[in-house]
């Protein structure tokens, strides 16, 4: 490499590491808000993202090491926070509710960047009316229809949730952090808090 090319070089690198252990401090800085909620605030904010995320991962015999989990299509959120499901009665999630009925609900999107943790009480139901509002066609993947005598709907009361939302998209954090980056300032990338519903 001749002279001029490696003092090139050489600038070219230390600009770089400047960057980096820039952004090493600075990220350190960047947080996120804190901003509890509490009903109906709260009640609205999960409703918001149970919904809008959709697939939960659905955990029941949290005592035991490892408790289970599966993934659940949200069917409904109601006005107080309740999340509803359809799940097969001979479910190994629907007996583990039957002995025990404390279940925790974890919701991620990594993409938008908003996530959604629920601990509360789930019932089982198989009231025909119930099951009328929730069963869509699509529910024909898992069951017979309305009539499928495994067909039940499972209700979750929360008593605590917590949240974690970056405001506007993945792209939008990302360019608060490149200003933080080129200012020094530490960015907002968005908020999180307890949920008391």
């Amino acid at each position: 490499m001749t002279a001029p090319r490696r003092r090139k070089f050489l600038a070219s690198e230390t600009l770089i590491e400047r960057v980096n252990i820039s952004a090493q401090f600075t990220v350190k800085e960047n947080k996120l808000s804190t901003k509890n909620l509490e009903t109906p605030h709260a009640s609205l904010k999960l409703k918001e993202l149970a919904e809008s995320i959709d697939f939960a991962m659905l955990c029941t015999e949290l005592h035991s090491y490892p408790f289970h989990a599966i993934p659940m299509s949200t069917k409904r959120v109601d006005a107080d926070g309740a999340v509803w499901f359809l799940s097969g009665q001979d479910s190994t999630h629907n007996a583990n509710i039957a002995k025990n009925s404390r279940v925790a609900l974890i919701y991620a999107e990594p993409r938008s960047m908003r996530f959604l943790s629920i601990y509360g009480d789930a019932t089982i139901h198989k009231e025909v009316g119930t099951l009328q509002s929730l069963y869509q066609a699509s529910d024909g993947a898992w069951f017979k229809g309305l009539d499928d005598p495994n067909l039940t709907a499972l209700k979750i009361s929360p008593d605590s949730a917590y949240y974690w939302d970056v405001e506007g998209n993945k792209l939008t954090a990302l360019w608060r952090m490149g200003v933080a980056i080129v200012t020094g300032a530490p960015a907002d990338l968005g908020t999180h808090g307890e949920m008391k519903i």
